[in-house]
């Protein structure tokens, strides 16, 4: 059964896209993968930041995305929907980046990040993750009437 969401009382219900079966799935993998590199960034930077802070930092850069993209994946609106491509985009960049140079130059990061070797450390869950959160989002674009009224919006402003 669709789980149906009203905005307000005059509202029409709306089913919720991206929150239901595998998204909620996907939405889950993403907060515990933020819970970890925040957790894992925040103890780098408190004891042993001087030792790899580019690595330190790029962990701490990769906890802020996951954030992001988890909170973007549970909101609605056309809005949110563009921050979720936005970040999750970034974290596909970020790990084939930072993944590649890691193996390349392993001297940049003496330290690994969250997505040194691809996300070696995390079962390499930062690989594979942005490429199905890209695939449920185009699965589940915004409805026609949501781009239209954010469209609306952007033209009288």
């Amino acid at each position: 059964m669709t789980e149906l969401h009203r905005d307000n009382d005059s509202a029409p219900a709306t089913p919720a896209r991206r929150v239901t079966g595998i998204g909620r799935l996907l939405i889950a993998v993403y907060g515990v993968l933020a819970l970890a590199a925040t957790g894992r960034s925040f103890v780098q930077i408190a004891t042993k930041f001087h030792e790899a802070p580019l690595a330190y930092t790029l962990s701490a850069l990769a906890a802020v995305v996951y954030i992001l993209a988890t909170v973007a994946l549970v909101m609605r609106g056309g809005a949110w929907y563009r921050v979720a491509w936005v970040t999750i985009g970034f974290e596909m960049l970020g790990v084939l980046v930072v993944g590649t140079l890691s193996l390349v130059d392993p001297g940049l990061f003496p330290h690994d990040t969250v997505w040194s070797v691809y996300g070696r450390g995390y079962l390499f869950i930062p690989l594979v993750l942005p490429v199905l959160g890209m695939w449920w989002l185009a699965k589940h674009p915004l409805p026609a009437r949501a781009r239209t009224a954010a469209e609306d919006r952007a033209a009288t402003a």
